[in-house]
C-alpha cells in the first residue's frame, strides 16, 4: 500500500508542475440557484472545479473537490469525470473535522485506492485540522467548501476565477432538489451568506480577480477627492476591500486627468473642489458599463457587491435616500450609475450653468441630468450615525468634525480603528500618514493615536492635542456658497449648535464618561 500512498500528490505540487493550470482561468461550480443558467455560458473557456455533487452535472472537470467524506462517497460513480479528485488530508465526516487521514482511509476505501493508482488523488491541509501533513500552504474554510476552493486556487497562483452556483441565501438549484434533505445547510448555518466574509479576506490577501460568472466585473468605484483627501480615500478603499467578496477597483477622481471648467457665476460654482467630479464618471468609463460613486469621507462596513448587483430598471442612476430626520436635501453621494445611458460632458454642463438653462440646485440637489431613483436604503449612506451590524456605509458629513481633521467626532474611533488596521496590515504605510501631516492635510495628533494604539481621540492627553494647535483643516480655505444642503434654516441652526457644543469642555466630559461606561460594559 506504500506505493499507492506515494501516488497521492499534494495539490500545490500539481499546480507547480503545470503552468497551464496556474495560467488558465478557473470556474468554481456549486449547487446554488444560479447554476440553473449554466447553459447560457461557454464553460469551455475555463478549467472547472466542481464542489461536491455538482460534478454529476459535468461531462468533464479538472478538479472534483470535497471536504466532507460522505459527499465524496455519494459521488463515487461520477468521479471518472474529473482529472483530479481533491480532499483534505483529514476530511470531514458529517460536517465535522475527522481524525482519519487519507493514508488510513486508503486501506478501506476501494475508490480512493483506484484514484491513487490512476494518479488522480490529491490532498491538502485544511485549517480545521489540528495536524499538518506537509510543508505546503494550509487552505482555510470556516463554513463552506467554496471558501476552501477559492483559497486553494488563489494560493496556487491562479489569477482569474469565476463562480457559478456559489450564491447566498438558503436554496439549491432545481437540478439538485433531491439533495435538499441530504446536504442543504446541514452544518446548521442559516444561509450561505457567511462564506462571502471569507471570500473578502482571500481577495485582500491574494489580489485574485474573482467574481460570479454572470456579474459585470470588476466593481468600478470612483471617489470624489482632491489631494488633501488622499488619506481618507485610502482608508475608504481599505474598508471597501475588507468586505468586498468580488474584485473591485477604486479610482480617486482627482487622478483621472480631466479638468473641470469653473462656472462664471459664484452661485453656480461647486461647493468643494470635487463637487462636480461625479459628472466625469461616464466619460472615464468610456460611456459603458456600471460604476459606483462615493464621497471620500466615508467608511464601508458591508459587501459593496450588494450595491453593484441592484437592478436599475428604467433608471440610469440609483441613489441613497435620506430619512426625514436627517434634515438634509436628497444626497447623491452614494450612487450606482449606468454609464451607457449617461452622456454627460462636464464642459457642456458648465456651459448650461453659465447660460442659465441649468441651476446649481437642479444639478446637485434635483439631479435633473439623470433619470435618478432613490432606491438605496439609508444604511448605505448613514449620515453621522452608526449601528453595529446594520450600518453599511458611514458618511462623515460634518467637515468641522471629520476624524482626520478633528479629535471630537463621536464616531471618529471607527475611522481611526480602520486606519490602524490598514497600517498594521502594511496597506497604508505610517510614513504616508506622516507625510500627510507634514502637508497639512490631516491633524498631527493622528500620529500619536497610531503610535499609542488609541482609537478614540477623546482619550488623547493634552500634550498630544497641543500638536494640533497650529493645524488648519484644508476645508477652511473654501469660500462660502449660497446653496445649502439643509432643507431649512431651523435644521441648519440645530446642526450648527450641535457642532458648537462639541467644541466645549462639557462635551469632552460627556464623551469620557460614556467611553468609560462602554469599557465597563464590554468587560
Amino acid at each position: 500500500m506504500c506505493s499507492v500512498t506515494l501516488r497521492m500528490q499534494n495539490i500545490f505540487e500539481r499546480f507547480l508542475s503545470s503552468d497551464t493550470w496556474r495560467e488558465s482561468p478557473w470556474l468554481i461550480v456549486g449547487k446554488g440557484p444560479s447554476f440553473s443558467a449554466i447553459r447560457n455560458y461557454d464553460c469551455s473557456r475555463f478549467r472547472v472545479l466542481t464542489l461536491n455533487d455538482s460534478i454529476r452535472e459535468f461531462e468533464h472537470a479538472a478538479i472534483a473537490h470535497f471536504i466532507d467524506f460522505n459527499a465524496f462517497k455519494r459521488c463515487a460513480h461520477d468521479l471518472h469525470r474529473a482529472d483530479a479528485v481533491v480532499l483534505p488530508w483529514f476530511p470531514h465526516f458529517d460536517n465535522k473535522p475527522g481524525n482519519l487521514g487519507l493514508a488510513d482511509l486508503l486501506l478501506r476505501e476501494p475508490m480512493l485506492q483506484k484514484l491513487a493508482q490512476e494518479n488522480r488523488l490529491c490532498w491538502y491541509d485544511l485549517s480545521t485540522s489540528a495536524h499538518r501533513q506537509g510543508n505546503f500552504p494550509t487552505v482555510s474554510a470556516l463554513y463552506f467548501s467554496a471558501e476552501a476552493a477559492l483559497d486553494l486556487l488563489a494560493t496556487a497562483g491562479v489569477r482569474k476565477i469565476r463562480s457559478l452556483g456559489i450564491d447566498g441565501g438558503n436554496a439549491y438549484s432545481t437540478e439538485f432538489a433531491d439533495l435538499i434533505d441530504v446536504s442543504l445547510l446541514t452544518n446548521r448555518r442559516k444561509s450561505f451568506d457567511c462564506q462571502f466574509e471569507s471570500f473578502a479576506k482571500i481577495l485582500t490577501r491574494t489580489g485574485v480577480d474573482f467574481a460570479p460568472l454572470a456579474m459585470e466585473t470588476p466593481i468600478r468605484i470612483h471617489v470624489a477627492s482632491s489631494a488633501s483627501e488622499a488619506l481618507p480615500v485610502k482608508v475608504l478603499e481599505y474598508s471597501i476591500r475588507q468586505h468586498a467578496s468580488t474584485t473591485v477597483t477604486v479610482t480617486p477622481l482627482c487622478d483621472v486627468g480631466i479638468s473641470i471648467p469653473k462656472p462664471r457665476a459664484p452661485e453656480s460654482q461647486p461647493r468643494t473642489p470635487f463637487s462636480f467630479q461625479r459628472f466625469l464618471i461616464p466619460q472615464v468609463c468610456g460611456y459603458a458599463g456600471r460604476a459606483i460613486y462615493l464621497d471620500s469621507d466615508m467608511l464601508v462596513f458591508k459587501d459593496i457587491t450588494d450595491l453593484w448587483r441592484r437592478p436599475l430598471g428604467d433608471a440610469d442612476v440609483l441613489a441613497a435616500y435620506s430619512t426625514s430626520a436627517s434634515g438634509r436635501k436628497p444626497q447623491y453621494s452614494v450612487m450606482l450609475m449606468d454609464c451607457s445611458q449617461l452622456r454627460w460632458n462636464i464642459r457642456e454642463i458648465v456651459d448650461q450653468l453659465d447660460a442659465g438653462t441649468l441651476s446649481y440646485e437642479q444639478l446637485m440637489y434635483e439631479f435633473s441630468l439623470a433619470r435618478a431613483r432613490a432606491d438605496i436604503e439609508p444604511d448605505w449612506n448613514s449620515l453621522e450615525a452608526y449601528k453595529e451590524g446594520q450600518t453599511a456605509l458611514l458618511h462623515y458629513t460634518d467637515m468641522n468634525m471629520q476624524p482626520w481633521v478633528s479629535h471630537l467626532n463621536p464616531l471618529g474611533y471607527l475611522w481611526v480603528r480602520t486606519l490602524r488596521q490598514a497600517v498594521r496590515d502594511d496597506v497604508i504605510p505610517r510614513a504616508f500618514v506622516e507625510d500627510e501631516v507634514q502637508r497639512g492635510h490631516v491633524r498631527p495628533s493622528l500620529l500619536y493615536q497610531l503610535d499609542h494604539e488609541i482609537d478614540d481621540a477623546i482619550l488623547l492627553p493634552k500634550a498630544a492635542l497641543a500638536a494640533d494647535a497650529g493645524f488648519t483643516p484644508p476645508y477652511r480655505t473654501l469660500g462660502a456658497h449660497q446653496a445649502s444642503p439643509w432643507r431649512n434654516r431651523l435644521q441648519w441652526l440645530r446642526a450648527s449648535l450641535r457642532t458648537k457644543y462639541q467644541t466645549t469642555p462639557l462635551y469632552r466630559l460627556e464623551r469620557r464618561v460614556l467611553n468609560r461606561l462602554k469599557i465597563q460594559f464590554d468587560r
